[in-house]
């Protein structure tokens, strides 16, 4: 379960819960203990198992050696380093007790194996050391079995140092993709936060520019009325108290928690804007969803009552994107819409009986919710259902003072 928490919470909220650690983990955690043990008996386990088997090899003898060699893998993961001089030390020695063709393809095929992995999981400077220890490790044992054969040896040092260039590139070139990646899914997530800030700062300057609108009207009336009609004046400037106070909270929740984009691609592009919706318009929502194929059941608990307009905004955008995920991904027919009104929060969730897991692709529309509620200093969660399916639930603050 994915879970952001916006702004830290007043001291009546609820304890934060301690973090678990994960079972698998648990159950692994013997695993590196085990794998040193094996790593540093691993030389002399060669070692023996070569001296007796110049006359043949059995599988007694075979079998421990190719579980040793899979837990100094193991090792590779943690200790790369130490693993593979454990590892090198091992064939070399093997080499001087059992000098055939086959010992020593094998000592290049896990020696070149192991600097591959290296490569595609470590830094450059950690790689190109450990190429430079299997390259040396290699010509030593091989170079110096050979004798007086220049060609040879010639021929044999081109082969041992364009199979370790060949793994050590390989591993290279893996790293590098997986790095660049990352690097563009970090942007495309970055810009997928910009965009929803500046879509949700434009939603501001629509309820901003209608509560102005409704200032300057009943300013306008009191001004006309307040020698002749004292009361209607009075009312007006009521309205014009509430509108103006309503606008500067929403501001101050929202506005302040929003930074400036940079670049000059955000002034361009704009769009004509909408009134900004609420959950009043749930049901259009649900019957859209409906027409494209899943039936969603409401249910509301709590009293209704009429929300801040950026919260009411935040929950109907968050139950939108939510609904529009079941549509897209979930694979399912029904799904179920919660909105619970509380004393001080209103908290709404989508359920469904799909497939489970996160949304194909980048995931935008739940980092856009996620930044939506951490705005409003509430809380979010989005992720598979232990009985199946996928819950996306958002819990937003209603300050008391606001509180209908």
């Amino acid at each position: 379960m994915l879970e952001t928490r916006g702004a830290p919470a007043p001291p009546t909220s609820p304890a934060v819960t301690t973090p678990r650690v994960p079972r698998g983990w648990r159950r692994r955690a013997w695993l590196t203990p085990v794998a040193w043990c094996a790593g540093l008996v691993y030389p002399f386990a060669v070692f023996f198992v070569m001296l007796h088997g110049r006359g043949g090899f059995s599988a007694l003898t075979v079998a421990p050696l190719i579980v040793l060699t899979a837990l100094v893998g193991v090792l590779l993961r943690s200790r790369p380093l130490p693993a593979l001089m454990l590892l090198l030390a091992g064939w070399a020695a093997a080499r001087t007790q059992t000098p055939n063709s086959e010992v020593a393809y094998l000592q290049v095929l896990l020696g070149d194996l192991a600097v591959g992995y290296i490569a595609a999981t470590r830094p450059r400077r950690t790689s190109l050391t450990a190429a430079a220890l299997a390259l040396g490790t290699q010509l030593g044992t091989h170079l110096t079995s050979l004798g007086p054969t220049p060609v040879r040896a010639v021929q044999l040092t081109l082969f041992l140092v364009l199979a370790t260039l060949a793994a050590w590139l390989g591993g290279d070139s893996v790293r590098e993709r997986r790095t660049h990646a990352e690097a563009l899914a970090a942007r495309a997530a970055e810009q997928a936060v910009t965009a929803e800030r500046l879509r949700i700062a434009r939603e501001l300057h629509d309820m901003i520019a209608h509560s102005i609108g409704v200032i300057a009207i009943q300013a306008g009336v009191g001004s006309r009325v307040i020698d002749t009609q004292p009361a209607e004046a009075r009312n007006a400037l009521t309205t014009i108290e509430v509108t103006s106070r309503e606008t500067l909270a929403g501001l101050r929740r929202t506005l302040v928690a929003l930074r400036r984009p940079a670049g000059p691609e955000a002034a361009e592009g704009a769009v004509p804007l909408a009134p900004a919706p609420g959950l009043a318009g749930l049901d259009r929502l649900v019957a859209s969803t409906r027409d494209a194929g899943v039936r969603a059941a409401v249910r509301v608990r709590g009293e209704q009552r009429p929300l801040p307009a950026d919260i009411d905004l935040a929950a109907f955008r968050i139950l939108q994107e939510a609904l529009t995920n079941v549509v897209r991904h979930a694979g399912a027919d029904t799904c179920r819409v919660g909105i619970a009104y509380g004393a001080d929060e209103v908290t709404v969730e989508v359920e469904d009986d799909g497939r489970g897991g996160l949304p194909t692709g980048a995931g935008y529309g739940i980092a856009g919710m996620r930044e939506r509620v951490a705005l409003l200093h509430g809380r979010f969660t989005a992720g598979p259902r232990p009985e199946g399916g996928f819950r996306v639930a958002a819990r937003l603050p209603v300050p008391p003072a606001e509180t209908r």
